[in-house]
């Protein structure tokens, strides 16, 4: 079926997506269905792992908690999220997600749009700046 008549994403057509961070089941993307504005992934992050600092230099994101806490960073300031509890990042703002904790970390990250114009979709995204200061000396004894 092609994306732009598929109308439902089931567990068996998610797309898999591990990376050095997490393990990560795309659910809306524009190779799934005809998204044109969002994104959606659910993220599995073991425990003492995270996604260090980053941006997405055009896109904003939420981060939505559904399993076990998040220690969440938006720019230089961080909540500990529970379940049911999410994070706004505006676009260009730099933000990690690490799991210092015991148990499984699973959260949906939405991003918008999902579609970028020609000119900014060459741009490196996520941009990595966790070797940069200050984010380099925030946090750095988690992977």
């Amino acid at each position: 079926m092609s994306p732009a008549d598929r109308r439902f994403v089931q567990i068996a057509d998610a797309l898999r997506e591990p990376n050095a961070w997490t393990n990560n089941e795309w659910l809306c993307r524009p190779d799934l269905v005809a998204a044109e504005k969002l994104l959606l992934v659910r993220a599995n992050m073991d425990p003492l792992h995270c996604h260090p600092f980053h941006y997405h230099p055009h896109r904003e994101e939420i981060i939505y908690v559904l399993y076990g806490r998040a220690e969440q960073w938006v720019g230089n300031e961080y909540r500990i999220l529970s379940v049911g509890e999410m994070a706004h990042i505006p676009a260009g703002t730099i933000h990690a997600t690490y799991n210092p904790h015991a148990e499984p970390l699973v959260f949906l990250a939405m991003l918008s749009p999902a579609k970028l114009p020609d000119p900014l979709a060459s741009h490196p995204d996520p941009f990595d700046v966790s070797t940069q200061e200050p984010w380099a000396s925030l946090r750095n004894h988690l992977t």
